[in-house]
């Protein structure tokens, strides 16, 4: 199973201003009380994604989620993988290295090279992106 990051730096991530545009695959969680510890995937069979003029929900389709039938896409964490992160960090990204202790992920930063660490490569590679967010902002 692809590692995908935490829902602190999901969280992050989002309100530096990534914006998800859910496909199948996608994982996610939801804001609400009871809910926000379960992780849940975009489907074609079980959760697809609906996009209306008003705004893009996430339906439920069929029996596996009796209690919810859809939900807004601003109460829902995107939850991105590892490889969905290196390619959003596109030309920047320059190495994945493991050291000892951990992963160290390298990209160029307007002719800076800057290292994020972390024992997981996605929460390396997450970090790395939130930067390149907060330098485009």
């Amino acid at each position: 199973m692809a590692r995908m990051i935490s829902p602190e730096l999901a969280a992050q991530l989002r309100e530096a201003g990534l914006v998800w545009h859910p496909v199948s695959g996608d994982r996610f969680q939801i804001n609400l009380p009871d809910l926000d510890v379960d992780v849940f995937t975009v489907s074609d069979m079980t959760i697809e994604a609906h996009h209306y003029p008003t705004g893009s929900v996430l339906g439920f389709n069929g029996t596996t989620e009796w209690a919810l039938d859809s939900v807004a896409l601003e109460d829902a964490l995107w939850l991105p993988r590892e490889d969905q992160l290196r390619e959003m960090l596109r030309t920047t990204f320059r190495a994945l290295r493991r050291t000892d202790e951990s992963f160290e992920v390298e990209i160029d930063l307007r002719g800076e090279t800057r290292v994020f660490d972390h024992p997981e490569p996605a929460e390396a590679y997450g970090r790395a992106l939130l930067a390149l967010i907060s330098l485009s902002r």
